[in-house]
C-alpha cells in the first residue's frame, strides 16, 4: 500500500489492492453508481477488481470519500466521488494518483470510460474522446486517452 498526498486539495489518496481496499471501495461505488445512478450492482463489481490498483481518497478527518482503479491493461476505471465532497479536488487527485501509478508500471498511455457529463473534467488532465458516444448501464459514455 502506498499513499500521496496533494496538498492544495487536502486530500490523501491510497493505493492497494482490492482485499486491502474493497470495503471502503464498494460503499463509495455503491453510494455513486448503484443508489444515486441507478447501475445494477451485479454490473457495478466484477472480475477486474481482483486484478486491479484500486485507489482511495480520503479528506482531511480521514473519511474515505472517492474511489478508482487501475486495471493491468492501463485502463483507469470506476472513478468515483461521494456527492458530498465533489467540488474539492478529490477527482483530480485520484486520477492523477492512477495515472501516476500507470505511468510507474510503464504505460504511456491510459484510457478511460467517461460518462459524457465529465468530458470536460478529463480534459483538463489531457485526455482526448477516441470514439464516439455509447451506453454502458444506461448512462451515456465515451472513451478518452491520455498520454502520460
Amino acid at each position: 500500500m502506498r499513499l500521496t498526498e496533494d496538498a492544495a486539495e487536502s486530500s490523501r489518496v491510497e493505493l492497494g489492492d482490492w482485499n486491502s481496499l474493497k470495503g471502503e471501495a464498494i460503499a463509495i461505488r455503491t453510494a455513486v453508481f448503484v443508489d444515486e445512478q441507478r447501475v445494477p450492482i451485479e454490473l457495478e463489481l466484477d472480475e477486474f477488481d481482483g486484478v486491479s490498483v484500486h485507489a482511495l481518497a480520503r479528506n482531511a478527518t480521514a473519511r474515505a470519500v472517492g474511489t478508482g482503479r487501475l486495471l493491468p491493461d492501463g485502463h483507469i476505471g470506476r472513478m468515483a466521488v461521494l456527492k458530498s465532497a465533489r467540488g474539492a479536488g478529490v477527482g483530480g487527485a485520484l486520477l492523477r494518483a492512477l495515472m501516476d501509478e500507470a505511468s510507474r508500471r510503464g504505460f504511456a498511455e491510459v484510457t478511460l470510460n467517461a460518462q459524457t457529463h465529465a468530458i470536460p473534467f478529463y480534459r483538463r488532465f489531457g485526455f482526448v474522446e477516441a470514439g464516439g458516444k455509447y451506453d454502458d448501464a444506461g448512462i451515456p459514455h465515451v472513451t478518452m486517452r491520455a498520454r502520460i
